[in-house]
């Protein structure tokens, strides 16, 4: 009953602003943690060893907590899964994108320079709205479907476990000089967290979209991220869109297949809009499926 209420409550609140301006949010004091241990510890030798020592020790400092949290009750672990979980905000945010965009492409540039990581300046509509819509696919994934996941296998301890580790992926899970090798464990840790509920996340939408399983494996390997490709796969089909693709990391184009390449390339705010309900279809299937576990 515990996952099912967070769900709807996090639904329901989101992100309140009035609340997290005042007080740092759990995952930002994660990343803040991460990026101090990367400030003392990532220099001289056995950087590997030492990245992975600093995930350990945030993964269990993070289960920690929710296990403190639980032992306080119900209602706190209610309030603490639902902040854990970012229905609400990956909605908002996406939409954010779909309204600036019908404005016009250089309001659309500026929305989606706050969720994604690739460069932006030169993007088309098209090239938005389609980042856009990887971003609601890969989001619901990682902020959605994965929290969720891992409170039903370990309880609130398992989440927030899984939520450092997300964090700390984000944070120094990059293939750059400076962090190839420190958060090497981190970034494959964090791929191995998320193998199930990516792929759970593709059932998902292709369950709630009425997507055909055909080939979306095939689809999904074309994606540079051994998890990312999966939702972004189901969500491509659900809406006839190609994703992924050639974009610019850093000044540099990077030649990337596309994941159903036979689907249209100029998707709109329409088809952003159409991803969101698909977002919210998913949300319904998830606090169905935690109600009735909980009822059972």
């Amino acid at each position: 009953m515990t996952l099912a209420l967070a769900l709807v409550l996090d639904a329901i609140l989101g992100e309140p602003r009035w609340l997290w301006s005042r007080l740092p949010h759990p995952v930002v004091a994660m990343g803040r943690a991460v990026e101090a241990m990367d400030r003392a510890w990532n220099r001289g030798g056995a950087r590997r060893a030492k990245g992975a020592a600093a995930a350990a020790l945030l993964v269990g400092a993070a289960a920690a907590v929710g296990w403190a949290v639980a032992f306080l009750g119900p209602v706190a672990e209610v309030v603490l899964a639902a902040i854990l979980l970012a229905q609400r905000s990956l909605c908002d945010h996406v939409r954010a994108v779909a309204a600036a965009l019908r404005v016009g492409e250089a309001e659309g540039r500026r929305a989606v320079a706050m969720i994604v990581g690739r460069d932006t300046a030169a993007m088309k509509g098209p090239d938005v709205a389609r980042a856009a819509i990887e971003s609601a696919a890969e989001n619901l994934s990682d902020g959605v479907v994965a929290p969720a996941f891992w409170f039903a296998v370990a309880g609130l301890p398992g989440m927030m476990a899984y939520k450092a580790l997300n964090t700390a992926d984000s944070t120094i899970g990059y293939r750059t000089e400076r962090h190839r090798d420190f958060g090497w464990a981190a970034a494959r840790a964090d791929d191995a967290a998320n193998w199930i509920p990516a792929r759970l996340t593709m059932l998902l939408i292709a369950a709630v979209a009425w997507v055909s399983l055909r080939n979306l494996g095939a689809d999904a390997r074309l994606h540079r991220s051994p998890n990312a490709g999966w939702p972004e796969a189901a969500m491509a089909r659900a809406l006839d869109v190609a994703l992924a693709g050639p974009r610019s990391y850093e000044g540099a184009m990077a030649d990337l297949p596309w994941v159903n390449g036979a689907g249209r390339r100029n998707p709109g705010p329409a088809d952003i809009e159409r991803g969101i309900g698909i977002l919210w279809r998913v949300w319904a299937l998830l606090a169905v499926a935690a109600l009735c576990a909980a009822l059972l």
